[in-house]
């Protein structure tokens, strides 16, 4: 394991990889560790929700701005720190009766075609189109077009926005969370130095 030494690590550390998944906006911790540790460069990788996990098992990240779950036991432990939750919304084409609402309830949207599967498991009431497997892109586009609805975080919902959809807060479905995760083999004093960054902790402050 690697040792501080006055501010330093005893071994050289060159470089730290943070992958994010879509809706996750690193900058504002980037620009904290880069004026803490300039020695480490830091390199931001966005990768696709469904190889989150995957990118700490190949090596190509050392930390991941994940969205859960993520299995925390296989193929190997995973430590885990929860940074903060996200509002369910739903996207919808912009002449559905829900973009009359400033927010909607599932009991509202028992009537619809759900596109992508919700994230908690919830369904509609009524029987389910069979859907092909479809990006979170695509599954807006068929949206747009009035097929059905899809229900993302707040976050994944703007970034994938579209002047022919809107979206609206679901307030009974659970949220989704954002969690820092890594391999617990591979944990040293660069991964708790950037879960201090994550977690708001001063330069000086000690892990806890």
């Amino acid at each position: 394991m690697l040792h501080k030494i006055r501010g330093q690590y005893a071994d050289p550390v060159h470089r730290l990889r943070i992958a994010f998944v879509p809706g996750v906006t690193p900058d504002k911790w980037a620009r904290v560790w880069r004026e803490r540790h300039p020695e480490i460069r830091l390199e931001l990788l966005p990768v696709a929700e469904s190889e989150q996990r995957a990118a700490l098992d190949d090596g190509t990240a050392d930390l991941v701005l994940a969205r859960l779950p993520v299995d925390r036991e296989r193929p190997t432990p995973l430590h885990q720190v929860v940074l903060y939750e996200e509002r369910p919304v739903v996207v919808v084409a912009v002449d559905h009766f829900v973009a009359a609402a400033d927010e909607v309830s599932t009991d509202d949207l028992a009537d619809e075609q759900l596109v992508l599967p919700e994230r908690s498991g919830w369904t509609p009431a009524v029987p389910q189109l069979a859907f092909p497997p479809m990006t979170t892109k695509e599954a807006i586009e068929v949206a747009a077009a009035g097929t059905g609805v899809v229900v993302l975080p707040m976050a994944v919902a703007r970034l994938y926005h579209r002047k022919d959809v809107v979206h609206r807060p679901v307030v009974d479905l659970p949220p989704s969370q954002v969690a820092l995760v890594w391999r617990v083999q591979d944990d040293g004093p660069v991964h708790q130095d950037f879960v201090g960054v994550t977690r708001g902790r001063r330069a000086s402050s000690g892990r806890g």
